[in-house]
């Protein structure tokens, strides 16, 4: 019995996970921010794009969002026209200063 009790402190230490930064910060002349992420993004998803809701709906396709550690998907969606002849400029990541940026959709 005392041979078990002296084995149990001999268990094996947890491993200790190390994990990497992958974002940076890089200011820009522009109006804001950009976080630069130094692991691509997955390749996007292709969608079955449901019925509109109703007149004047756009679809906006789904796109892959950076968490800050990781990527997750946003699926698309549908949303109003803002006026009559406004087109929907997808989102989309751009290669740019040894990583990737993203590009919001926005109207046009």
């Amino acid at each position: 019995m005392l041979m078990v009790l002296a084995l149990v402190g001999c268990a094996e230490e947890p491993t200790t996970v190390t994990t990497t930064t992958t974002t940076q910060e890089v200011t820009t002349t522009g109006p804001g921010r950009e976080v630069v992420v130094t692991r691509a993004p997955p390749p996007v998803r292709v969608e079955t794009q449901t019925v509109a809701p109703g007149p004047g709906y756009v679809w906006t396709s789904g796109y892959w969002r950076w968490t800050g550690t990781t990527y997750v998907w946003v699926p698309g969606t549908w949303v109003v026209r803002q006026r009559p002849g406004a087109v929907w400029v997808e989102g989309h990541w751009v290669p740019r200063y040894g990583g990737w940026v993203w590009v919001p959709g926005h109207w046009q």
